[in-house]
C-alpha cells in the first residue's frame, strides 16, 4: 500500500517542490517502518504468547528488503543520474551513505536465504545469519541520524524503538542463561 500511495502521489507531481527527496525519503522510512515491524513480532511472541504474528516475519522482511532497494534505487538511478563517478564522488564523502549501503549488504543475504529450502540447506547456519537483522536494525538508524542535519526527533523515536526491540531480546536471554546457571 505505501508503494502505491507514493507512486500514485509521483505520478499524479504531489510529492512537493522535490519530488526525488520525497520518494527518496518516503522509501527509506517504510524501510525502516518494515523492518521494526519485523523485529517487533518475536517480543510481541513473548509479551502475548501468541505466535500468529510470526507468520508475518517472511513477508515483513522481504517488504523490508522491498522498500530498501527502491530506496537505493532512487538514490542510484534518480538522484545520481546512475553515473559511475557522481556515486564515486558521492559515496565517500558522506558517511551516511555509507552506513546506507551497510545496512542494504546486511539485508541482502536475509532476501536471499528467505526461502524455506535455504532455511533447510543452511540448517542451524541459518538462524546464525539471519541475526544479521539486529545489526542492520542499527545501522539503519545510524544512518537516519548521520543523514539528519538539525531535527533529530524522529532519528531518536527509531532509536528508542531498536532499544526497546532489541532490549526484550536480551532480557529473554540473560533469563535463560540464569535459569540455565541455577536450576
Amino acid at each position: 500500500m505505501p508503494f502505491l500511495l507514493l507512486t500514485n502521489n509521483a505520478f499524479n507531481d504531489r510529492l512537493g517542490a522535490n519530488p526525488i527527496q520525497a520518494l527518496h525519503f518516503g522509501f527509506g522510512d517504510w524501510t525502516l517502518r518494515f523492518l521494526y515491524i519485523n523485529l517487533a513480532l518475536t517480543p510481541i511472541k513473548i509479551i502475548t504468547g501468541h505466535s500468529k504474528p510470526m507468520r508475518y516475519r517472511r513477508m515483513m522482511g522481504l517488504f523490508t528488503f522491498f522498500y530498501a532497494t527502491l530506496h537505493l534505487l532512487v538514490f542510484v538511478v534518480l538522484d545520481l543520474s546512475s553515473s559511475r563517478d557522481a556515486f564515486k564522488d558521492e559515496v565517500p564523502e558522506s558517511p551516511y551513505i555509507l552506513m546506507g549501503l551497510l545496512t542494504y549488504l546486511l539485508l541482502v543475504p536475509l532476501a536471499i536465504t528467505s526461502t524455506r529450502k535455504m532455511q533447510k540447506w543452511l540448517g542451524r547456519n541459518w538462524v546464525k545469519l539471519h541475526r544479521l537483522v539486529y545489526a542492520a536494525g542499527l545501522t539503519a538508524v545510524v544512518h537516519y541520524f548521520w543523514l539528519v542535519k538539525k531535527d533529530y526527533s524522529e532519528p531518536l523515536i527509531y532509536a528508542m524503538v531498536i532499544a526497546v526491540l532489541l532490549g526484550i531480546r536480551v532480557i529473554v536471554y540473560c533469563s535463560k542463561k540464569l535459569r540455565l546457571q541455577n536450576p
